[in-house]
């Protein structure tokens, strides 16, 4: 849970601003997307494994581009 207390001579403005920040670093908007509708569980583990190998290969990428 994000908490922003208004300073002393802050603005509300500045104080959205801070809030809005302070979301996007813990992912909160992230998460809301990703939840914003209904995926079945074998499409998660699809998308999870997609990433995953995606990730594989650019790991190999880079270690074989150090292997040179």
């Amino acid at each position: 849970m994000v908490n922003v207390r208004v300073r002393e001579g802050e603005s509300i403005e500045e104080a959205i601003r801070r809030f809005k920040r302070e979301c996007e670093r813990n992912g909160i908007m992230q998460e809301i997307k990703k939840r914003e509708y209904y995926r079945a569980p074998s499409v998660v583990r699809k998308e999870k494994l997609a990433e995953a190998k995606r990730k594989m290969r650019r790991r190999m990428i880079k270690e074989s581009r150090w292997a040179r």
